[in-house]
């Protein structure tokens, strides 16, 4: 399961692009690219160019072994020359793009997760320049963000992989199966809605809201119990109709809108239910509340 996430490209589209930008301006580089690696390992795709003169560089698959970028992917470490055209340590099938670029002194830093390199961002200068210390340590916090951004979307993945056959029709003949509770199909939703508030790819989001409502409506074909007679949980008015948008998946600042309230004033009032609840968390509190019959 692991490999067929890894094989998903975790970085692409505008999200490359941003990433290739706050890295060019971290390292004052005239050009920024790179892209996802493939191919289980095999090779990286150049999709994302940020400062470049040409599109010679664009879509241009990298080996692993070969070239700068190759040598970076193979040996999970970043890799740098001060002049491309003369260095040694590096093989070079792909000079002709660099040189449309006229790129000098260029760096190949690999991001790796799990100990897996997952995408390869190249740093380039048009002039020979000394890259020290200080000038690597500054990349950090970037790749440090973006190796957290990759996990959070195999995560994803994962569950999704796990959750995707929920909702489906089941073939017939089938053999007997685990009927989900009311309660169990509430975890799944909420857990879905969890995970939608930590991912920023649009498409990731738009599949989690996806499954989600095929939870939902698992949830409403189901026979509604009798009605239990609500459990006092001191709970006030507003911190129930807080509890309540968020069991729908809201954000904060969708709950706000909702309410007609400020943002910080709905963070109290959650924060309030939680402690009310006992609950460790948003999800926690909603499962809670439900249990407890004061909301749906």
């Amino acid at each position: 399961m692991a490999t067929e996430v890894i094989q998903e490209a975790p970085y692409d589209g505008s999200r490359l692009l941003r990433a290739l930008a706050d890295f060019r301006a971290v390292g004052r580089s005239d050009v920024a690219f790179g892209g996802p690696v493939v191919n289980a390992g095999a090779a990286l795709d150049i999709t994302g160019l940020s400062g470049a003169n040409t599109r010679s560089l664009q879509g241009l698959r990298v080996r692993s072994g070969y070239g700068l970028g190759g040598k970076a992917l193979m040996i999970g470490r970043p890799v740098s020359v001060t002049n491309y055209y003369d260095a040694r340590g590096i093989t070079h099938q792909y000079d002709g793009p660099v040189r449309a670029e006229q790129l000098e002194t260029v760096t190949a830093l690999p991001i790796m997760v799990e100990r897996a390199p997952r995408m390869v961002v190249y740093l380039a200068h048009r002039t020979q320049v000394v890259l020290g210390d200080v000038w690597y340590d500054a990349f950090l916090p970037l790749v440090r963000k973006i190796e957290r951004e990759i996990a959070v979307d195999d995560e994803v993945r994962r569950r999704l992989q796990a959750l995707g056959r929920l909702g489906a029709a089941p073939a017939a003949p089938a053999p007997p199966q685990v009927q989900l509770t009311r309660a169990d199909l509430r975890d799944i939703s909420d857990e879905l809605a969890d995970l939608a508030s930590l991912v920023e790819n649009d498409a990731l989001r738009a599949r989690l809201e996806e499954v989600r409502n095929r939870v939902e409506q698992g949830r409403a074909s189901e026979r509604v119990p009798a009605t239990r007679k609500p459990v006092p949980t001191g709970l006030a008015a507003r911190e129930v109709d807080v509890l309540a948008q968020v069991a729908l998946g809201q954000s904060n600042r969708q709950v706000a809108e909702s309410l007609g309230l400020v943002e910080s004033t709905v963070k109290s009032y959650l924060k309030n239910a939680m402690r009310k609840l006992h609950a460790t968390n948003r999800v926690h509190a909603v499962r809670l509340a439900r249990e407890a019959g004061v909301i749906d």
